[in-house]
C-alpha cells in the first residue's frame, strides 16, 4: 500500500520534503502537494523585483514543471484542516492522509498596524515588491523610513538589505543627497545571532548616512500628518514608508486549533506536532530558528528523515540542529554570508565579509534548488 502524504504549501519546506520523499520512496508514495499559487519564487528575489534588477516573470518558477515520482501538484486553496483525522478540505476536494505536513508559511496582517495600508507600503509580499518597483523610481527627495512593526518576521537581515539597496538606487539616480534613509528595528543590532555581521552592517550604515534606530517598533502610521508612531512614544516624520508587516500563521491554520501565540508549536527535534502523523515546518511553525527559507529546508530534511524512519522501521534520525546560512546583501553587488546553528551549536554566527564571490555563491544556491525541485 502506498504512503499517502499531503503537504500543504510549496515553499522551501514543502518542496524539499516532497523531493526527498519522492527520491526515497518512488512508486511507494502518493504525495499531494497543495498551494494556492501557480508559481514559486525565492524570498530574496523580491528585492530584485522591487529595485528593478529583474522582471517579475524572470524570478517565478511554475509548479507545473514539477516532475517527481509519486508527487501530484494541486493549485487549490485550503479551506479547512482537521489535524486529528489528518483530513484537508480545499476548494477542489477533500484529502485524507497517513502523514500531513503543514508548510503554509506566514501571512501578513497589515490591519494590525493602523495606517499602514493607507499611509505606507509593505515590501515582504511579491505584490508589495511589484508595487514599489513602480513607486521607487519616482522618489527624488524626502525622508524614507523602513520600519519593522512586529516580531517575529521573515529573514531578519532583509530590512537592512532594503536600506543598503535603497542607498544604491538613490545614488545611481543622483538623488541620494536629497533623501534621508532611516531603519527602525526592534533589536539592539541588525542581526542578533551574529554580532560580527551586525557591527559590519552598522559601520556601513554610518558610511552611507543611513540612520539606524534600534530597539523600536512602528506601532502605527498617521497618514494625514505623515508620521510613524513608535513604541516608546516617539514620532518619526516620513515621506515614504516601507514596512515589515505583522506575521502570523494563515487563518485556516489558526482555525484548525493548532496554533499558540500565532504559530504552530512543534517538537524542535523532529518537527512533529501534538497530533500523531502531523508535522509543521517553515514559517508557519515556532521552533526557535529564524523564519527563512534555508531553515525551512533544514527542517524539511529532518521531518522527511523522521517520516522515512517511521515507514521503513529505521533507527531514529538525527535531531534538527537549526543550522543554516543567511546571505546578506551589502549593496554595490557585494553579498556577505552568516553561518549559524541555533539549536545545537554556538549561539553566535560565523561571518564571512561581503564579496562578489559570495554574491555568485548566493546565485548558485538559487540555481541548484531550482534544478533540484523543478528539474
Amino acid at each position: 500500500m502506498k504512503l499517502r502524504v499531503v503537504v500543504l504549501g510549496a515553499g522551501f519546506g514543502g518542496m524539499e520534503l516532497s523531493s526527498i520523499l519522492a527520491e526515497e520512496m518512488g512508486d511507494e508514495l502518493e504525495l499531494t502537494l497543495i498551494d494556492k499559487n501557480d508559481t514559486f519564487f525565492f524570498g530574496f528575489s523580491k528585492l530584485d523585483v522591487m529595485f528593478g534588477r529583474k522582471a517579475p516573470r524572470d524570478v517565478r518558477l511554475p509548479y507545473r514543471k514539477i516532475a517527481k515520482p509519486g508527487v501530484t501538484f494541486r493549485r487549490e486553496i485550503v479551506t479547512a484542516i482537521d489535524p486529528e483525522k489528518r483530513r484537508v478540505t480545499t476548494n477542489g476536494g477533500v484529502y485524507d492522509a497517513d502523514v500531513l505536513v503543514i508548510a503554509l508559511g506566514a501571512d501578513y496582517d497589515l490591519t494590525a498596524t493602523p495606517g499602514l495600508e493607507e499611509g505606507g507600503h509593505e515590501f515582504y509580499s511579491f505584490a508589495g515588491a511589484e508595487r514599489l518597483r513602480e513607486v521607487l523610481p519616482t522618489v527624488e527627495r524626502g525622508h524614507i523610513v523602513i520600519g519593522v512593526t512586529s516580531t517575529p518576521f521573515k529573514c531578519p537581515p532583509a530590512p537592512s538589505e532594503a536600506a543598503l539597496l535603497l542607498h544604491d538606487d538613490l545614488t545611481a539616480r543622483g538623488v541620494r543627497d536629497a533623501c534621508q534613509i532611516s531603519l527602525v528595528m526592534p533589536f539592539k543590532v541588525p542581526i542578533p545571532p551574529s554580532l560580527e555581521s551586525s557591527r559590519a552592517i552598522v559601520q556601513v550604515f554610518e558610511e552611507r548616512d543611513i540612520h539606524f534606530v534600534p530597539e523600536r517598533k512602528v506601532l502605527a502610521l498617521d497618514p494625514l500628518r505623515k508620521v510613524a508612531l513608535l513604541n516608546e512614544g516617539d514620532e518619526m516624520p516620513y515621506d515614504l514608508f516601507l514596512g515589515v508587516p505583522k506575521h502570523r500563521a494563515p487563518q485556516v491554520v489558526i482555525a484548525s486549533g493548532m496554533t499558540y501565540d500565532g504559530f504552530v508549536h512543534v517538537d524542535p527535534d523532529d518537527l512533529t506536532t501534538e497530533f500523531p502523523g502531523v508535522y509543521a515546518l517553515g514559517d508557519v511553525a515556532h521552533v526557535g530558528v529564524p523564519k527563512a527559507g534555508m531553515f525551512a529546508e533544514g527542517a524539511a530534511k529532518t521531518a522527511a528523515a523522521h517520516i522515512l524512519s517511521q515507514v521503513k522501521g529505521l533507527p531514529a534520525p538525527e535531531i534538527f540542529d537549526g543550522k543554516g546560512i543567511c546571505y546578506v546583501e551589502f549593496g554595490e553587488q557585494h553579498t556577505a554570508r552568516v553561518d549559524v546553528e541555533f539549536l545545537t551549536g554556538p549561539s553566535n554566527g560565523k561571518y564571512t565579509p561581503p564579496s562578489l564571490e559570495i554574491a555568485r555563491e548566493k546565485e548558485q544556491y538559487g540555481k541548484t534548488r531550482s534544478a533540484r525541485w523543478f528539474g
